[in-house]
């Protein structure tokens, strides 16, 4: 299957009856956000908003907040795709004649790959004077620092090879033809303004808004660096992407697009940037990024205004990163055949954790993949990695926590990784790109026997309903992992609790804020490992220094409690919530 359009998608969607019109009036300060956020955790539909307050334009929202729409946009399940390349790679080594007719049904792929230029552009039905304040720009949470492009395509062309690249970057508007260009580390666009930097000449870049859903999902996937997301998506679509030459830059666009802002980013030119609520759950902090100045503004007749949310998990970019992995996994085990299974959870943010399943051919291998995948793309910004044994669902963290409980020793099993960089949305390093990794070998295999500690669990019940109103709520999960809920003081909490004798039985012990319900995994794994660093916060029963090497023993605790200098939670204006409450039957939403 595929699409010609944003619109040719929303009149599939609508015969799918998985597309809901608003047409009464909404705000896309704040009111947006609210219903897009209910919708997409009811796995609900797309939404296009028709009436939008102070905008001719419409906006279409959650477009991609649901599994199924992910596949009617691929044609297929996203695993599919990552095992047909994988395949087709793993038979052309070394190439044979058998192997070309084995894959003859790849060839109008192929030849999709490179995009065409067409003659005609949708695009450009309307040259529109330069003013991004027509567009209906969402503001997203009550402290964002404006309103912010949240599902912008930004094509650039690298200044020494020419190669273009096609992300994802939230841009915050801030006057009629300027915003901020927030490219973080480990960025194809930000490898390129870096370029352009040195060379001291601004940097051509085209925001572009809509297009074929494939366009979208390509310019989310974490490719090699200098692969052209334009090729890939024509190889997902099956045939070639048509694109048009900007006026400024000479950039390659889709033609298809509803909107194509063209501009430049001039060098050494930054202004503070932010606040915005991310999805790590909090705001990310102000700090001064590259700015774009918008030069040209294009649009087609009756365009369509793309957004998304991002926030406190689970959002849409959940859908979004569960499918980039599944695509990938196959070709990563390509390329690492002791790989089994890899799953970072979106309830992390997908940086913060990342469970991988490997066989281990002799000892320590499990420690090799471990720093392999720390080597690759998008997943070298990964803050913790637990192996485990080739039978465990990674994607199942109960299970995860008995391979812990089962098989994770400190001492032999745990590596700190101090002064690393880090994901720019991380806040919890000693600043901006900089934190710290750790890796959990909770693997079986070469390892001695393992004296277990019997009754840990309920020893640890016990001492905790002894503690009775001096602490929190607490819960100890598969007898691996007990988290305690304190209002203050996280870190005095969690050096006392990793000495205490009747907790030795436990592998894990956590220290998280009041805001985290502690009977929802999935809340405790983003109140965990979004809100500590390894090197900061990690605090081990005991510690000393061998050879070189911290060894450490007993409990780890995490002091993963809220503190001074973090930015805060998010949390959505009560008038808004309430309005929005009020207004749902208005919606015509389920």
């Amino acid at each position: 299957m595929s699409f010609r359009d944003l619109h040719d998608f929303i009149l599939f969607l609508d015969e799918k009856k998985d597309l809901r019109r608003v047409r009464v009036e909404v705000d896309p300060e704040l009111e947006m956000t609210e219903i897009a956020m209910r919708i997409v955790r009811q796995d609900g539909p797309a939404i296009l908003f028709e009436n939008v307050k102070g905008s001719a334009f419409p906006v279409l929202m959650n477009i991609f907040g649901a599994e199924r729409r992910i596949r009617w946009t691929l044609g297929r399940d996203p695993g599919d795709v990552g095992r047909e390349l994988a395949g087709t790679a793993r038979d052309f080594m070394p190439p044979r004649i058998s192997s070309f007719w084995k894959h003859r049904d790849l060839l109008p792929r192929v030849l999709g790959m490179k995009p065409r230029r067409a003659w005609t552009a949708p695009v450009r039905d309307v040259s529109a004077r330069p003013d991004l304040t027509i567009l209906p720009v969402l503001k997203c949470w009550p402290k964002d620092g404006g309103r912010f492009f949240t599902f912008p395509l930004i094509v650039t062309r690298s200044p020494s090879n020419h190669i273009q690249n096609m992300g994802v970057y939230r841009l915050q508007i801030f006057d009629e033809t300027h915003t901020g260009m927030h490219w973080q580390i480990e960025r194809g666009g930000a490898f390129h303004y870096e370029e352009a930097e040195r060379r001291n000449e601004p940097l051509p870049a085209a925001v572009v808004l809509g297009g074929d859903p494939i366009l979208l999902l390509a310019g989310v996937l974490s490719l090699p660096e200098d692969f052209d997301e334009l090729s890939f998506a024509g190889y997902l679509r099956g045939r070639s992407v048509p694109v048009v030459k900007t006026t400024h830059g000479g950039l390659m666009v889709p033609a298809d697009a509803e909107f194509v802002l063209e501009g430049v980013v001039p060098p050494f030119v930054r202004k503070p940037e932010g606040p915005f609520g991310d999805h790590y759950g909090h705001y990310s902090q102000t700090a001064p990024f590259p700015v774009f100045e918008l030069k040209r503004m294009v649009h087609r007749r009756g365009a369509i205004y793309p957004a998304s949310v991002v926030g406190r998990p689970p959002q849409e970019d959940r859908f979004l990163g569960d499918a980039t992995q599944q695509m990938f996994l196959p070709l990563l085990k390509l390329i690492h055949p002791e790989l089994v299974d890899l799953w970072a959870y979106h309830e992390s943010g997908f940086h913060n954790l990342l469970v991988a399943s490997s066989v281990q051919r002799y000892e320590k291998e499990a420690l090799k993949t471990a720093f392999a995948l720390f080597g690759e793309g998008q997943a070298s910004l990964t803050k913790c990695i637990v192996m485990v044994d080739p039978e465990v669902p990674v994607r199942d963290f109960k299970s995860v926590l008995r391979s812990v409980r089962d098989h994770f020793d400190p001492e032999d099993d745990f590596l700190l990784l101090p002064g690393t960089s880090q994901d720019t949305l991380d806040f919890t390093g000693r600043r901006m790109n900089r934190g710290s990794k750790m890796i959990l070998d909770a693997t079986q295999s070469h390892k001695r026997p393992r004296q277990k500690k019997e009754g840990g669990s309920a020893r640890a019940s016990e001492f905790m309903d002894k503690l009775g109103g001096s602490v929190g709520p607490w819960r100890i999960w598969e007898d691996a992992l007990l988290v305690v809920q304190v209002k203050s003081d996280g870190r005095r909490w969690v050096e006392r609790l990793v000495k205490e004798p009747a907790l030795q039985g436990l592998p894990l012990i956590a220290v998280v804020s009041e805001d985290i319900p502690l009977d929802d995994l999935g809340q405790i794994i983003y109140g965990i490992f979004s809100r500590f660093d390894c090197e900061l916060d990690l605090i081990p029963a005991h510690s000393e220094l061998r050879g070189g090497r911290a060894i450490v023993s007993g409990p780890l605790g995490f002091d993963a409690t809220w503190k001074e200098g973090y930015p805060e939670p998010l949390v959505m204006d009560p008038d808004v919530v309430q309005k929005v409450t009020r207004r749902w039957s208005e919606y015509g939403l389920p």
